[in-house]
């Protein structure tokens, strides 16, 4: 079987609370007794986009099992790309990357709008994806991941800075079947749902747990609840191919 943790929202900050969280997520999959065929983180890497907190991540997000890390809203492209992945001459294009999995593709849209909080998908980066589903064996299922969901959420603050144009990302999906589900991040909330007949899988924030309207209450911290633990996702495609995924709560230490 194929197992691919999936974590989201590490919000680094040059703050010991965030970066405490973090380490102890990957610590927790450091320490598996298990070889992960993936671990993907998506997006909100940087709470500022600044240099020192690509620094910071470059530190936290380190691990023996395959690594992907794709952009949020809260990152910075360029100094995404110079400061995280060490790209000595780093562009503005969208960090699209493909992992190549023994039996499955793992394919990473970056979904950020720069200067902006809602998501969107470069026409570039749709051909790209289109690119990569053509190239991949119908027999192998392909997820796909960005930081932005294309659906609401029933959450008003995140639905108002989901991924919008979700069309043509529909379109491409009727056209491969071999398209299993779709990742995400942004919601700072664990969510199962659906989107072009797929699977879209919600990892849960690990800086942060996003209230859900029926939990709302007034005060400073409304929107957010800071005193939840972090939170991991394992999604599993079995020998069926059939898609299923477990949360896992991480209890933190110092």
């Amino acid at each position: 079987m194929t197992v691919i943790a999936h974590l989201s929202d590490v919000h680094l900050d040059g703050d010991a609370r965030a970066a405490d969280r973090t380490r102890a997520v990957m610590r927790y999959l450091e320490e598996l007794p298990y070889d992960l065929d993936a671990v993907l983180v998506s997006g909100d890497i940087a709470d500022h986009g600044s240099p020192a907190e690509y620094a910071e991540a470059r530190k936290a997000l380190v691990s023996r099992h395959p690594l992907v890390v794709c952009p949020g809203n809260h990152d910075e492209r360029v100094a995404f790309r110079r400061d995280f992945l060490g790209e000595a001459e780093p562009t503005a294009a969208p960090v699209d990357q493909v992992l190549r999995g023994e039996g499955f593709v793992l394919a990473v849209c970056d979904s950020s709008v720069p200067g902006e909080h809602q998501g969107f998908l470069e026409d570039s980066t749709v051909a790209w994806l289109d690119g990569v589903l053509d190239g991949t064996p119908r027999e192998v299922p392909v997820l796909v991941a960005f930081h932005h969901p294309p659906v609401s959420l029933h959450i008003p603050y995140v639905d108002g800075i989901r991924q919008f144009g979700e069309e043509r990302l529909a379109d491409l999906a009727e056209r491969h079947p071999h398209l299993t589900a779709f990742l995400c991040g942004h919601a700072h909330t664990a969510a199962a749902t659906t989107f072009a007949g797929r699977p879209l899988l919600v990892a849960p924030g690990v800086v942060s747990t996003t209230r859900l309207p029926w939990e709302a209450r007034s005060g400073e911290n409304e929107y957010v609840h800071l005193d939840e633990p972090p939170v991991v996702a394992f999604h599993v495609i079995g020998d069926d191919g059939r898609l299923t995924t477990h949360y896992r709560v991480v209890v933190t230490r110092r």
